[in-house]
């Protein structure tokens, strides 16, 4: 029996083992200016510079112009020519797990949601994986960095943003406890089994119980914070940000109704930077959204529409609805399979531009909007003097499918790896395949 339980012990380490094959060494600081040269250049603020040239030095941004209007000076640079290609900020992916959860059904490696309901002491950056598999499959595609974000309870935890190449999580922090993650109750619940043709919705009877429990719970957390206690209360002690100022409060909420009571208990609690995370029918409420000051982060739009009498293509249209009612709107990308899915944001964005809106504007949803809302627009979201060199260089329309086949990324200047665990196969199977023929 004993030498039974070793050999399981053994085999069971081998095949995790070999699940964690770290991912590439994160690539090292910049050393030697690079200048890239003749690419159209989308800023990420809606402007575009048609034969561009961006130069960048110690991981930072040093020149964005027309080729036509610069005498280089590459003596001491190495130049990338890229005539016929684009430049993009790199896409930023807000309300992510990426890195908290490897594979679902191993619970060892699921690190998305701690037990309890008010948790913002819980530290989503502590327990993310930088050697994730899922984390390096999201360059490929241009997104280059995340808002590492927890799951479960009414207050979730305390989420961070990260660049997606780097050693531990030390290493790839952006902006460290940017903001708590507070899920809303929902006014009508559904009633019946998922599956069942006829699922309805009723009213949740203790809806209003449940936001008191938040009013109260904030309530406790704000005198706490002006009475500088001596006493430890470690949930109560992480709430002080959020009415300093120095962290936001994402609020997820779908419901016309609910939003509004989300937008009263801001004003009633005197917070001063509140997201809206999901907003299925933000629009509904756009102007009390746009009159509070409150971004929205759009729930994934490749989406059906949630009610029988929605317009069919809402979900593709409702970021331009708020675009155009004068929200700041960015995209997220919650729901089932999110961490693999992490990787179709720029097709996200491109379909929005398909349903109407500009295509640089939708391009925005995705970089500097999204930088806004995170609160890290000084250093990143957009290709401007002076920020962080993070941005890649892709061989077509990075919104587009077909396009988005990248050539080169860099992240704070560092020439990062574009290989995978996928690319590694493909081309294993190719050469295979090859042989063959």
């Amino acid at each position: 029996m004993r030498k039974m339980t070793k050999l399981y012990i053994t085999l069971c380490t081998l095949f995790f083992s070999l699940l964690s094959v770290a991912q590439q060494t994160p690539a090292p600081a910049q050393e030697q200016e690079i200048i890239i040269v003749g690419a159209t250049a989308h800023i990420g603020n809606g402007e575009v510079i048609e034969n561009a040239v961006i130069a960048f030095k110690d991981g930072k941004i040093t020149e964005v112009a027309s080729a036509s209007e610069k005498n280089l000076d590459a003596s001491n640079a190495k130049v990338i020519y890229a005539e016929g290609k684009h430049v993009y900020p790199g896409f930023i992916a807000p309300n992510s797990t990426l890195g908290l959860v490897e594979v679902d059904a191993v619970r060892a490696s699921d690190d998305e949601d701690e037990i309890g309901s008010f948790l913002p002491h819980i530290r989503s950056i502590i327990a993310y994986n930088t050697e994730s598999k899922i984390v390096e499959s999201m360059r490929p595609n241009g997104v280059l960095l995340a808002q590492v974000t927890p799951r479960g309870g009414r207050i979730s935890g305390t989420s961070s943003v990260v660049q997606l190449d780097a050693w531990n999580w030390e290493d790839a922090i952006v902006k460290e406890d940017d903001g708590i993650h507070l899920n809303w109750p929902n006014r009508f619940v559904k009633k019946g089994a998922w599956y069942d043709p006829k699922v309805g919705y009723k009213a949740d009877e203790k809806y209003d119980e449940k936001v008191q429990e938040i009013l109260s719970f904030f309530k406790q957390a704000k005198a706490f914070s002006k009475e500088g206690s001596s006493a430890l209360n470690i949930p109560l002690e992480a709430m002080k940000g959020v009415f300093s100022g120095e962290k936001t409060v994402f609020i997820h909420v779908d419901a016309e109704k609910d939003i509004l009571d989300v937008l009263h208990f801001k004003t009633e609690m005197q917070l001063g930077n509140v997201v809206i995370v999901g907003g299925k029918y933000a629009h509904q409420v756009a102007d009390e959204l746009v009159k509070h000051e409150v971004p929205v982060l759009v729930g994934r739009v490749h989406a059906t529409p949630e009610a029988d009498d929605d317009d069919y293509d809402l979900p593709y249209k409702l970021p331009r609805l708020l675009h155009e009612a004068g929200v700041l709107v960015g995209l997220e990308n919650s729901g089932q399979m999110e961490r693999m899915n992490a990787r179709n944001l720029p097709f996200y964005a491109g379909t929005v531009a398909a349903h109407g809106l500009n295509k640089e504007t939708a391009l925005q949803l995705i970089t500097l909007n999204a930088a806004k809302i995170l609160g890290v627009d000084q250093n990143l979201g957009s290709l401007e003097v002076g920020k962080d060199a993070t941005l890649f260089i892709s061989e077509g329309d990075a919104l587009d499918m077909m396009g988005n086949v990248l050539t080169h990324a860099f992240i704070n200047g560092r020439e990062v790896s574009l290989e995978t665990h996928q690319t590694r196969l493909y081309e294993r199977y190719k050469e295979k395949y090859a042989e063959q023929e």
